[in-house]
């Protein structure tokens, strides 16, 4: 009776499902039993028609439910893709007016069913959604935290899981952080 919808960005003409938001699906599957044994289902929503997101999520190696919203005004009813002229003359994102918003930004919201009838009873944007996201929620407790202070913004240092560099284990590499990359030595 309880739904849980990430806003995931991915645009019908984008080849890949945004790195943020990959990020924060990367922590979905693993719930997922504890989420539904409260009455709580959780699945993604994007944008790109559903043979793509199906592709991408067989990358990902992910088993959750990604649903496309493709043709509808789903992601733009919940404030979370704009259209061109949204983008030009501005629009409502994160509760506050933005004068020129990318034609996709992430979100989070909530549904309950109750009596028959379903109702909106939460959504947060921006970095709102970051409780999503364990991993930040474990560098928060880490000495530098999320230490994205130096980058270009806020989380450029973020890359699909599959598009990080290896480093051997047993090998006696080590891994060298500079700013928003990693290197083996």
């Amino acid at each position: 009776s309880q739904l849980l919808v990430k806003h995931f960005m991915f645009a019908p003409d984008a080849d890949a499902g945004c790195p943020s938001c990959s990020l924060t699906a990367d922590n979905f599957d693993g719930a997922m039993a504890h989420l539904n044994n409260r009455d709580v289902t959780l699945v993604a929503v994007s944008r790109a028609p559903l043979a793509k997101l199906t592709a991408y999520k067989q990358r990902m190696g992910w088993g959750f439910t990604w649903v496309s919203s493709f043709g509808s005004d789903f992601n733009y009813d919940y404030g979370v893709s704009f259209t061109p002229e949204q983008q030009a003359d501005g629009a409502t994102y994160n509760f506050r007016h933005e004068a020129h918003p990318a034609a996709e930004l992430p979100g989070m919201s909530a549904f309950v069913l109750q009596d028959g009838v379903v109702h909106h009873t939460y959504s947060s944007y921006a970095r709102g959604a970051d409780a999503m996201i364990s991993a930040y929620q474990l560098l928060d407790r880490t000495p530098r935290g999320r230490d994205e202070g130096d980058l270009s913004y806020p989380m450029a240092w973020v890359r699909r899981h599959d598009e990080y560099p290896r480093c051997g284990t047993n090998t006696g590499e080590t891994r060298t952080f500079v700013g928003s990359k990693t290197a083996c030595h």
